[in-house]
């Protein structure tokens, strides 16, 4: 159980606007939910954005050397052992934090999480999820995985599914989940040789509440909990719906009339316009959680500004509420046994 109060790392040197946005939104989430964030990475960086806010509660920092850039990738990992990616989740493995959250490489990060956290047993590949809205107001889907691993086996997309059935019931709230596989069409018999062995695997899991292959059209629909297909695609997807949100958002501004009678449109309908904007602006998700591996880790956009991080701090305390690690390892024990040590973990790809 998470320590009371909830402690998240964050990677303050991570992502485009690293680290005064990341600064920003920690402070916000500091102030609204209650938590205590420790900012990583350099710590006269973190203090001179500090000073652009009058009051930062509940804020530690705690020095890093560098940080890994996009284009250092994976080797940055073993070249800077104190990287910020590195001591954020060393926090979480020393129970001095409950739960990382990170705007910076994506790979980089599932890698230091799988070599300093550990993985879940019977987890062969992390996987990144991300929750999207759907056509059915109050509900949602589950994507898995929109980025960690762009090549997969039927055995990992088989993984991804449990993991998201267990996610949907528990943090979600579904009591029986449906879960689909991403296809080009609906019969067993469409799609590659990936989907071809991969449906064959969910059928016969009866772990897995599998209906079918979902079609693009499907995504969004309210049909499906969860939808699982490996990172190439996934990741196509995730930025795809990114940018239909924010063109639906420019559409509505651009179409509000002018003057005095778009002010009082704009009134009017203020109330439904946030609501619509809370469903697509990917910025109120905040992140997608690191699924697969001993602990809380919720990766950001790399664009990630203030309100994402907040929402991705609010997303890690989510997971941490309903102790998101404890389900997985406890609930199907069978399949998934305890934690891994690190030096058993194989190398992965992401």
């Amino acid at each position: 159980m998470a320590a009371t109060p909830v402690r998240i790392a964050v990677d303050a040197m991570g992502g485009d606007h690293a680290p005064g946005e990341i600064v920003a939104g920690a402070i916000r989430a500091s102030e609204e939910l209650g938590v205590t964030v420790l900012l990583v990475g350099d710590h006269q960086q973190i203090q001179n954005s500090l000073k652009h806010h009058v009051h930062a509660p509940n804020i530690e920092i705690v020095e890093a050397d560098g940080a890994i850039s996009m284009d250092e990738g994976l080797k940055g990992l073993r070249r800077k052992p104190k990287a910020s990616i590195n001591v954020v989740m060393d926090l979480v493995k020393q129970n001095r934090a409950d739960a990382v959250v990170s705007a910076g490489h994506s790979g980089a990060a599932m890698a230091a999480a799988s070599l300093r956290l550990g993985r879940i047993k019977g987890i062969d590949r992390p996987a990144i999820g991300a929750v999207f809205p759907t056509l059915i107001a109050g509900k949602s889907v589950i994507i898995l995985d929109v980025g960690a691993n762009v090549d997969c086996r039927p055995k990992y997309l088989e993984q991804f599914a449990l993991m998201g059935t267990i996610y949907s019931q528990y943090v979600i709230g579904v009591e029986q989940p449906k879960v689909g596989l991403l296809n080009i069409g609906e019969e067993s018999s469409k799609g590659n040789d990936l989907a071809l062995k991969t449906y064959e695997l969910l059928e016969k899991n009866k772990e897995i509440p599998f209906v079918g292959n979902a079609e693009g059209r499907d995504v969004l629909s309210g049909q499906f909990d969860v939808i699982v297909c490996d990172g190439f695609v996934g990741n196509v997807l995730l930025k795809f719906a990114e940018a239909v949100g924010e063109i639906l958002l420019q559409i509505m501004r651009e179409e509000l009339p002018q003057g005095w009678r778009g002010k009082i449109g704009g009134q009017i309908l203020k109330p439904n316009l946030k609501k619509l904007k809370q469903r697509i602006d990917h910025a109120e998700q905040g992140g997608a959680l690191l699924f697969g591996v001993a602990g809380i880790c919720i990766v950001s956009h790399g664009s990630s500004q203030a309100p994402s991080i907040f929402n991705a701090i609010r997303l890690a305390k989510e997971a941490i509420d309903n102790r998101v690690i404890e389900r997985i390892q406890a609930d199907k024990s069978t399949y998934l046994g305890k934690i891994v040590d690190s030096s058993d973990i194989v190398n992965s790809n992401p």
